[in-house]
């Protein structure tokens, strides 16, 4: 694991930046972060483990191309070589803005609206697509699904219910995701704009997983319903196409979060947290969702 010494040694050995002060970020599940403050502003560099260096990568491509169509998204900062990282290292724009809840109506609306014009620029950048496997990382087969009864079921039954989706057409609209928006990755400006951070869970996919990843974090789409409407509203995808999909991938959201939680319980994996039984409740979360029905 780097060290704040390491990662000041390497922002000034890769990046342009000037003399810099770097502190430790709380950390997340799946990356390490830390602030870095100088005469030219200020950043996050972000770490990730080598295993993820190609969502990594794809997400800070996408970083930049959501940036540069007026939505504030942590794109990377070029290093001296032009290169978006130095290894496993990125050097980020911090946004400065306050982390959204959803709660508050008003707040799935900026949810929705920013998520859709992230998803316009993303399309025309990468084209419509195809979905292709997925979600690619998660393998019905794996033993850690036998950490419980249920589990094994339910993320095949849920990825059977998108091949089924995709099978009787139309083609979704599929281009590079943000793969987990929850609401406190979008950041209200000072200026009623908002922004969309934490680009490193990156794929390529149905832009309907995005939608139904932002709807599970307020309860479901059921109670997101200010935000699909937003989303809706911004033309990304037609209302058919929300209409007919939109509970299919909010339950394969859940199966993803079930692998997940399920191989972190199997390995011990603390990453980002201090207590285990935080792993347990990501786990137990989904099957209060897949024992309801799904």
């Amino acid at each position: 694991m780097l060290t704040v010494d390491d990662v000041r040694e390497l922002v000034a050995r890769h990046w342009a930046v000037g003399p810099v002060d770097v502190s430790s970020l709380p950390g997340g599940m799946n990356s390490t972060t830390w602030t870095v403050t100088g005469s030219g502003g200020r950043w996050v560099a972000k770490a990730v483990a080598a295993a993820s260096e190609t969502g990594f990568a794809l997400g800070l491509r996408a970083a930049q191309v959501v940036d540069a169509a007026g939505v504030p998204a942590g794109a990377p900062e070029p290093t001296r070589q032009g290169e978006l990282r130095a290894g496993t290292l990125a050097l980020l724009r911090r946004v400065e803005g306050a982390p959204l809840t959803g709660a508050d109506p008003r707040e799935q609306v900026l949810i929705g609206t920013t998520l859709g014009r992230a998803h316009h620029a993303l399309t025309a950048t990468t084209g419509p697509g195809s979905p292709g496997a997925f979600p690619h990382w998660v393998d019905p087969g794996a033993a850690h699904l036998e950490v419980e009864p249920w589990v094994r079921p339910a993320v095949r039954d849920a990825l059977a219910r998108y091949t089924a989706l995709r099978a009787a057409g139309p083609p979704l609209t599929c281009a590079v995701l943000h793969g987990d928006p929850d609401p406190g990755a979008f950041l209200a400006l000072g200026d009623g704009d908002c922004g969309l951070i934490d680009w490193s869970s990156a794929e390529p996919g149905p832009l309907l997983y995005d939608l139904a990843s932002a709807a599970l974090y307020l309860g479901g789409p059921d109670r997101a319903t200010a935000l699909v409407e937003a989303y809706v509203a911004t033309g990304v995808l037609a209302p058919s196409e929300v209409e007919r999909g939109l509970d299919v991938l909010h339950a394969v959201r859940w199966a993803v979060q079930a692998d997940y939680f399920a191989h972190r319980v199997v390995t011990d994996d603390r990453t980002g947290i201090d207590d285990p039984g935080e792993n347990a409740k990501g786990l137990h979360d989904a099957r209060e969702f897949f024992g309801s029905g799904g």
